[in-house]
């Protein structure tokens, strides 16, 4: 009895590892890593944040709030996967904040109103920053893309390749074509 439970655990634990190494599944933990806020997706902003030499810290921390919000509530579906050989495509349509929309209408209204953030003869970056932080605050429109994410088998796992600039800003919420 003993070795019947042990082979049935080995053969479990095979298909088990066999269902996670799929194109489809290493999309679903992807997008679940943005969702879940993930260690890897929060270190990615802070990063961002660091980088970004017109926040004061404040609007910093509040821009890392706001992105935590996105990401979880982004939506994803998975259309299609496509095998071939060691190379997959796999089409997933998600659903995020549209924030290009907000970051379109913050630059217009900055051309028609420019001295409410002007600051010593110039555009003042702060100022601005807090106008377009507090618009992606309230953002309430979505927009649903499709993506195709690729993914190559490496040494019998499927790895997703690096994803693209555009496929990027989809997700979060900036894309503009």
């Amino acid at each position: 009895m003993k070795k019947l439970f042990l082979i049935f655990v080995i053969i479990f634990t095979g298909c088990t590892s066999t269902l996670l190494n799929t194109p489809t599944k290493k999309v679903e933990m992807f997008f679940n890593k943005y969702q879940s806020l993930d260690d890897d997706v929060v270190s990615q902003l802070k990063s961002v944040v660091d980088n970004e030499i017109s926040f004061t810290k404040e609007q910093g921390l509040n821009y890392i709030e706001i992105m935590k919000r996105h990401y979880q509530s982004l939506k994803y579906k998975i259309k299609d996967e496509v095998i071939n050989g060691d190379t997959a495509i796999v089409t997933t349509e998600i659903e995020v904040n549209d924030y290009s929309k907000i970051l379109k209408d913050a630059d217009e209204y900055l051309e028609k109103h420019k001295e409410e953030f002007i600051k010593n003869d110039k555009i003042d970056e702060t100022l601005f920053n807090e106008y377009r932080l507090n618009k992606l605050k309230d953002a309430s429109d979505r927009v649903k893309y499709t993506i195709d994410l690729t993914l190559t088998k490496i040494d019998d796992k499927w790895e997703l390749d690096e994803v693209s600039r555009d496929n990027k800003d989809k997700i979060q919420g900036i894309y503009s074509k």
